[in-house]
Formats: C-alpha cells, sequence, structure tokens
C-alpha cells in the first residue's frame, strides 16, 4: 500500500472540478427519475444503470414480507414490498485494506402543492443550485459518492480495499431497504450515510417512537351535552401532561452533542381526530403522536415510560379509568444511535474534510431518525453521516442543494475513501 501523494491529492481536487457538470447532470437524472417512497423502482433503474457503467458489481433485490416480519417493530409495516428493488454495487479492492459501505436512501416524499414551488420539482439549476425534490435529501448524497468514484478514476487511483455502494428505499417510512441490506449480508468496517449534514460529522441521531392514542368518552346531543363525555375534553388533561413530560426529560436528559437544541426530545401531536357533528359530544378522539429520545436510551424503555407517564394521568381521572385510553405503536419506531468520536472512521472522515476545507467539520448529533441506527444495530457496523446540504430544506417547497457543497462532499468522499481503503498503486 502506498500513501496519497500530494499529486494525486490534486489530481483528485482537479478530478472534481473538471467533472462538475457530470456531476451536476448525474443529479438532474436522479432528482428527474420519480422515486416516492413505497413507488421508487424508476429511480433505482437509473441508479443501476449508473453502478453498471462505472464497472461496479450489481446487485438488485425487493425486500419480502417475510424476511421483514420479524423486525416491524423497527421499520413499520409496508403497504407493498414489489417493484422497490434496492440497488447496491461493489468495487473490490486491489489488495489488502479496509471496506467501506456508502450508502444514501433513494426514496423520497411527494411533490406537495405544485404552486408552492416556484422552481421545478422535476430538476433545475438556478444560480449555482439544484433545485428538485429528492436533490437534498439525498440524492445528492449518492451524487457524491458516484463523483467521488468518478474522479479516483480520473486521478489514476486503486484502492486497496473493497468499496460497497447501497441505494435503499423506504427510509422516510422507516428504513426498509436500509434493513434489508443488511439482512442480506452487505457488511464492510465502517458504513457513511451521505444524508445532508451541512458538512458536519454527525456522529449521533435521536430516536423517535410514533403511537396513536384513543381516548373514548360517550356521545350525547349537545343540548343536554352534560349527560355525555367527550373524549376531546378527556384528552386535553393527556395532552398537557405529556408536555409536562416533555420539558421535565429535556431538564433531566443530558447529552454533549444536544445540549445546544432548544428541545432536545421533541414530542409532536401531529394527527387529532374526533366528533362528527357540532351537535354532538365527541365519543371518540385518535391523536398520533411522535416522541423523540436521545442516544443511550433505548426505544422499549421509552415506550415503557409514555406509557407509564398516560395511564398514570388516566388513572387521576375516574371516567379514564373505567375507560382508559388505549395506546398502539406504529410505523417505524427509530433507535437512537451513536459512534463514539474515537472511532476509526470518524477521524478519517474529520481529517479527509479538512484536507479539503482547511479546516476541522462540526461535529454533531441530530434529533431527526435516519438509517444510521439500522447499520449499526443489524449490521454491525460503526456508521456515521457526512454530507451536503441542509435538512431544514429538506421536505419543503424549493429543495435545494448548493453545488459548491455538492463538490466540497465529493472531494472529501474521495480523500477519506483513499486514507480508509488505502492506495494500491497509482499509474
Amino acid at each position: 500500500m502506498t500513501a496519497l501523494t500530494e499529486t494525486k491529492r490534486q489530481a483528485i481536487e482537479a478530478a472534481v472540478a473538471a467533472h462538475r457538470d457530470q456531476t451536476v447532470k448525474l443529479l438532474l437524472d436522479l432528482v428527474g427519475a420519480p422515486s416516492v417512497t413505497g413507488e421508487e423502482a424508476p429511480v433505482q433503474a437509473v441508479v443501476a444503470r449508473e453502478f453498471a457503467q462505472r464497472g461496479l458489481t450489481v446487485d438488485q433485490w425487493e425486500a419480502t414480507a417475510e424476511e421483514i416480519a420479524p423486525y416491524t417493530l423497527h421499520v413499520g409495516e409496508q403497504e407493498r414490498y414489489e417493484g422497490r428493488p434496492n440497488v447496491a454495487g461493489q468495487r473490490n479492492g486491489a489488495g489488502e485494506g479496509r471496506s467501506l459501505l456508502l450508502n444514501a436512501h433513494i426514496d423520497t416524499v411527494a411533490v406537495g402543492e405544485r404552486s408552492a414551488w416556484t422552481h421545478d420539482p422535476a430538476g433545475e439549476v438556478v444560480d449555482g443550485r439544484v433545485y428538485g425534490r429528492g436533490s437534498c435529501d439525498m440524492k445528492g448524497g449518492l451524487a457524491t459518492h458516484l463523483a467521488a468514484l468518478d474522479a479516483l478514476d480520473a486521478a489514476g487511483i486503486a484502492l486497496n480495499g473493497e468499496v460497497t455502494l447501497t441505494a435503499t428505499v423506504g427510509e422516510e417510512n422507516g428504513g426498509l431497504g436500509a434493513l434489508s441490506t443488511c439482512l442480506r449480508g452487505y457488511r464492510a468496517d465502517a458504513a457513511l450515510i451521505s444524508e445532508p449534514t451541512e458538512l458536519a460529522l454527525v456522529r449521533a441521531q435521536g430516536g423517535s417512537l410514533v403511537f396513536r392514542l384513543t381516548v373514548t368518552g360517550r356521545s350525547a346531543h349537545a343540548a343536554v351535552r352534560n349527560t355525555g363525555v367527550s373524549a376531546l375534553e378527556k384528552f386535553v388533561p393527556i395532552l398537557q401532561d405529556l408536555q409536562a413530560f416533555e420539558a421535565e426529560r429535556n431538564a433531566a436528559k443530558h447529552h454533549p452533542l444536544y445540549e445546544g437544541f432548544d428541545n432536545k426530545m421533541p414530542l409532536n401531536v401531529g394527527v387529532v381526530r374526533t366528533g362528527v357533528w357540532a351537535s354532538t359530544v365527541p365519543e371518540t378522539l385518535e391523536a398520533h403522536i411522535r416522541a423523540g429520545f436521545l442516544p443511550g436510551e433505548d426505544l422499549e424503555t421509552v415506550q415503557g415510560l409514555i406509557t407509564d407517564r398516560i395511564m398514570n394521568q388516566a388513572d387521576a381521572d375516574r371516567w379514564l379509568r373505567e375507560h382508559p385510553p388505549v395506546i398502539e405503536w406504529f410505523g417505524g419506531q427509530f433507535d437512537a444511535a451513536e459512534t463514539p468520536l474515537d472511532e476509526p472512521i470518524c477521524r478519517v472522515v474529520m481529517t479527509a474534510h479538512k484536507e479539503v476545507t482547511g479546516h476541522d467539520p462540526a461535529i454533531a448529533g441530530v434529533t431527526w431518525g435516519a438509517d444510521m441506527r439500522l447499520f449499526q444495530r443489524f449490521g454491525g457496523m460503526p456508521t456515521v453521516m457526512y454530507g451536503a446540504g441542509d435538512v431544514n430544506l429538506a421536505h419543503a417547497p424549493d429543495e435545494w442543494l448548493p453545488i459548491d457543497d455538492l463538490l466540497t462532499a465529493t472531494k472529501t468522499i474521495a480523500l477519506l475513501l483513499c486514507d480508509w481503503c488505502g492506495v494500491a498503486e497509482t499509474k
């Protein structure tokens, strides 16, 4: 194994710059192929083609209900499995070196109301930005993986260690594709997910639980409302107590990567359905609630805390003691995850970023869920996130990615591949 010379480092950076238009076009091709969660097949055809054109060994497969059944808690129930291929591409190493798995989920949320967009959600370049649904979250991440390989090829650099690229489905609603990738046996010495982290090294992700709360009352005519029991009115004290629970946990729980957040463990009531008519006391209320938690806590424990809190509040009400609320955990339940700073993959990402930018990257934790926890728990791989783009632009109208940051991330990934996998030869 030989070290990466300064000449070759400069050759990589020059290749990334020279392939700027090619990289932007690649991202536009990815953005232009639809891939709303559950309907990812069109973009995966583009991905498989791009992998094959680079000489990667391509593997395509669909997760199955039977495969996923034991893990439904972690990724949720799926409406369908067919027509949702995952795609992996492998490049063998030329010698003995560490292996790396580069992951990007390829599914997106829907465009939403088209009139809210001022740029084309199918892809448009304006003022140094690539606009479009999925440009930031996270087709840009996949583009950086491919562009990094292109730069190494252009610079005549072969790697000792194996590199695996995985484009996975279903991240937005639980992580079906990442789980299936691990169950299929894909492993490496470490994994890097290029979520939009604003070029920060993210080594921790918060967990989140989603549950359905059903409160039962008794209907009556509004003219004699006191003969009924309003499910809405019985829900309000539960909601207020959950908000107090959120505040108490934020005050009591601490983590060095999360002290800068105003709300480290957000609890959000996203859906409330109740009532059928203004003149009828509502007899049933259904609320869908998302609760976050920090690395260091496990989802089963937090589920128990939430259940106890709701049931203790209900026990203080005579009606709810006799008609207790029903809690149902549905959808993907996101474990928290954390990779220690002294893991070698953290050092390599930090070093590569500094070589490209001249300064150390920010080191962060995020409150949102991601596939990081699946690659760690089921793949047994130390996993970090690093990528171009601002997650605050994800899922929003006029989602965009700065081209300069796209190229910075590409250079960083190319250099970390050299450091992590080892340079086998220079031509």
